[in-house]
């Protein structure tokens, strides 16, 4: 039986960094690296992971299989300043090792950070995704993401623009 574990997670062990810094590479490589075309210098990735949770009104998440670190995402609340946007949320670098798929993890992170977005007092969650990304943009779709939008110069691959979508939910109806 396979094991899937969520946590919140606001220190990482160095086995930890390793492992999320393994899964990333694995992820940028088979093209779903939240940014990044081609894995960066191992230390860059670990001085993103450690300042990601030094970032206020921010939470990594990470997925683990059979307790290995195989994914993550983050959920980005407004800064206090923005009282307009209070009310919502933003889920943002979700990923799954491409050796780790199959096993419903980016759906059980996707439904963690939902609920702790509730919990933070958020009412709406929205989220971008790059259209080549179709197996996210088919889980999105399959949670209740409404498409909103789309950007036909989201982000630039080999030299090409690819389009990037728009997604929001309603966290009041999901509740």
């Amino acid at each position: 039986m396979t094991d899937i574990r969520i946590d919140i997670v606001t220190e990482l062990k160095r086995n930890e960094i390793e492992e999320l810094c393994e899964a990333t590479e694995a992820a940028i490589e088979a093209g779903g690296g939240f940014g990044w075309l081609k894995p960066p210098h191992r230390n860059i990735l670990e001085v993103f992971w450690k300042g990601v949770m030094l970032v206020p009104d921010r939470a990594l998440f990470v997925a683990r299989l059979d307790g290995t670190i195989a994914g993550s995402a983050q959920l980005v609340r407004p800064t206090r300043n923005n009282e307009a946007q209070s009310h919502s949320a933003q889920l943002t670098t979700s990923f799954v090792a491409p050796w780790a798929r199959g096993h419903g993890l980016a759906r059980q992170i996707t439904l963690a950070v939902e609920r702790e977005a509730r919990a933070r007092g958020a009412r709406v969650i929205n989220l971008d995704v790059r259209e080549t990304q179709q197996a996210a943009i088919h889980l999105y779709r399959g949670l209740g993401y409404l498409e909103i939008g789309r950007h036909p110069r989201y982000a630039m691959v080999d030299g090409h623009y690819v389009a990037g979508l728009y997604f929001w939910k309603s966290l009041e109806d999901a509740a």
